[in-house]
């Protein structure tokens, strides 16, 4: 969700520099399935464009209706969705409205725990009863400050409270610069994450070449920076060479990604794995919990766009906890 926190921290900073009131639509609970959960968010501009989603298009048009009185008289308020007797999910929605206005200290300790990579904590104080009332609002908490959604904002403790902690961006850190690197790319900024492509320098690659990459790193494996490979980090060994892709194994071998990708047949990764072990007997077991390859899931894929969906759809699997079937076959909800 913190990539879609981000384009409406854009979106709101381009509406001030035009001076354009902005309100915020948050889901703060939910009764039943649907399309979304809790937590996401859509803000709207005075013209009703809106940036994110808070479904899959069923309910915008009536929370951006619902948004007028909040720009009018900047007072929150509490909106339902019953779907239960609608086309779509059979689900009631409560959805929070309120006037958007961060201060810049949050929008500067927004940008510095982006780089962070920290979580955020966004408290919304809610009522399940519709109507407006001045103490709903959400509150952010970034390291030990807190930052209400407006300066107005007095939090009345006998409100219902829905707490959310937002995790940092997930991240792909590509290892490789051919075709089905550039594809991947493509595809996993589509999804929201954060792209880095590690390229030899002989290559001579620029970031052009990579559409959705943020950055484009230009390295050896022995200058390639492993600090910033976390818990939220996916890394993928597509160098198309054996050599360079033992070598940038070697070079990851003590990081923690939660997932570790490697391209190409079994007997590929089987003779990878062999000789890292022999050369690091002494490696932790759990580094081999992380990895997975071939990379993908078995749907059949052929073409580079086709293998980037069955890579980017098995690292959701594991992050997520989730065991790929059919949803025809899950008797129990999709989420939790």
């Amino acid at each position: 969700m913190t990539h879609e926190l981000k384009k409406i921290i854009e979106a709101y900073q381009a509406a001030k520099r035009h001076k354009k009131k902005t309100v915020l639509a948050t889901v703060v609970a939910l009764e039943g399935s649907s399309y979304r959960r809790p937590g996401v968010r859509m803000l709207i501009l005075e013209n009703g464009k809106a940036i994110g989603a808070v479904s899959g298009g069923c309910v915008e048009k009536e929370v951006i209706l619902q948004a007028q009185t909040v720009f009018t008289n900047g007072i929150s308020k509490m909106m339902t969705y019953d779907g239960r007797y609608r086309l779509g999910c059979e689900g009631l929605l409560y959805i929070l409205i309120e006037p958007f206005e961060p201060s810049q200290s949050f929008l500067k300790a927004f940008q510095e725990n982006l780089i962070k990579r920290h979580p955020i904590e966004a408290s919304s104080h809610y009522s399940k009863s519709e109507g407006t009332n001045d103490s709903l609002g959400s509150v952010f908490t970034i390291g030990e400050n807190r930052f209400p959604f407006r300066k107005s904002l007095v939090v009345d403790k006998g409100l219902m409270v829905f707490n959310q902690i937002i995790e940092p961006c997930f991240k792909l850190l590509i290892i490789g610069a051919e075709h089905d690197a550039v594809q991947l790319s493509s595809y996993a900024a589509l999804t929201g994450w954060e792209v880095t492509v590690v390229a030899a320098p002989s290559e001579e690659k620029t970031l052009v070449d990579f559409p959705g990459a943020q950055e484009l790193v230009c390295v050896d494996s022995e200058n390639l920076s492993v600090e910033d490979i976390d818990g939220q980090t996916a890394v993928l060994l597509m160098t198309h060479s054996y050599v360079k892709d033992l070598k940038f194994l070697l070079r990851v071998k003590e990081t923690s990604p939660a997932y570790l990708g490697i391209l190409g047949p079994a007997k590929r990764r089987e003779k990878l794995l062999n000789e890292l072990i022999e050369r690091h007997p002494e490696i932790d077991d759990s580094f081999f919990d992380t990895i997975y390859g071939p990379s993908g899931l078995n749907v059949g894929a052929e073409t580079a766009q086709e293998i980037s969906i069955a890579i980017l759809a098995e690292i959701l699997a594991v992050v997520r906890g989730q065991k790929p079937i059919m949803l025809k076959h899950k008797s129990s909800p999709i989420h939790n």
